[in-house]
């Protein structure tokens, strides 16, 4: 049972704290599995033409790519071939060509990385629909969730005081020093609200933009991100940024304590450092 302060003591360690609510917890979870199925779903998409453009229009007449991923015929067998802003790059056995020896197979991502693993675009497409409107949906109950018990005042809003620690918190950091208390420190607040208010808008935004019916609707979001191809590049930009966060994030959750972490995601409570830490990390 909890005490009426909120929290647990324990002898060996810092007070046990409710850090997150219910609304989070959920959230997160569900978060985390529909942007799995995006991602791997999004790639079968992408396979479908592996190619990045700027601008309204695409094609063989036009040359505003910057990125393309295929297979090239060269002295020595097929090769895959990516090109990023003009520098090509040999990704034979990931991009552009992988599989085996006996069955190579001429595709931007492997099969391992695309739902379904075969080629099949219609399937791909129902079931990235299906979870981009969960997390849009997700988003939405969040947000209202998170106005309304302040935990978007209370965790994610920077101070003056934030930002005068971010220099000690860098160093922290990168000396794998972390400091656990019911507050999120600087870069916590930094990372969460840029991809709260920053990525995920974005690659909502960009992906709406990509659909012929909400251009219709909404044909402003073609002047906004300068063309369909060019919401479509944006759209893998953020993607691989929201890769990178998680793969980060995940690092980090190891770094700090897996136990802790978890149990902080799955019930909310989370162990902090002894007071006498606190007071003097503070």
């Amino acid at each position: 049972m909890a005490s009426s302060e909120g929290h647990r003591q324990s002898k060996s360690n810092g007070p046990l704290v409710y850090r997150q609510s219910v609304w989070t917890r959920v959230t997160h979870w569900i978060w985390a599995i529909s942007l799995f199925f995006l991602l791997l779903s999004g790639l079968q998409i992408f396979n479908a033409r592996p190619t990045l453009y700027i601008g309204q229009q695409s094609g063989f007449g036009f040359d505003n790519s910057v990125l393309t991923m295929t297979a090239v015929n060269t002295p020595d067998g097929p090769r895959g071939r990516t090109s990023i802003l003009g520098l090509e790059f040999n990704t034979t056995g990931v991009f552009g060509l992988s599989g085996t020896t006996e069955d190579p197979q001429v595709r931007g991502f492997p099969a391992a990385l695309t739902i379904p693993s075969y080629r099949d675009l219609a399937t791909g497409r129902v079931v990235h629909f299906f979870f981009a409107w969960v997390l849009v949906g997700t988003l939405f109950v969040w947000f209202l969730a998170s106005l309304m018990n302040g935990h978007l005042s209370r965790d994610l809003r920077l101070t003056g005081r934030d930002l005068a620690h971010l220099p000690q918190d860098v160093a922290d950091h990168a000396r794998l020093r972390f400091h656990h208390t019911r507050q999120y420190n600087v870069l916590q607040k930094l990372s969460y609200s840029i991809v709260f208010f920053v990525l995920f808008p974005l690659i909502v935004l960009t992906g709406l933009t990509m659909s012929p019916g909400m251009d219709a609707a909404w044909p402003w979001l073609l002047d906004l991100f300068g063309g369909r191809q060019t919401a479509r590049t944006i759209h893998f930009i953020t993607m691989t940024l929201l890769v990178l966060f998680f793969l980060v994030h995940i690092a980090m959750v190891f770094a700090a304590g897996p136990i802790n972490e978890l149990r902080s995601m799955i019930t909310g409570w989370y162990r902090t450092d002894p007071e006498s830490k606190s007071r003097s990390a503070s």
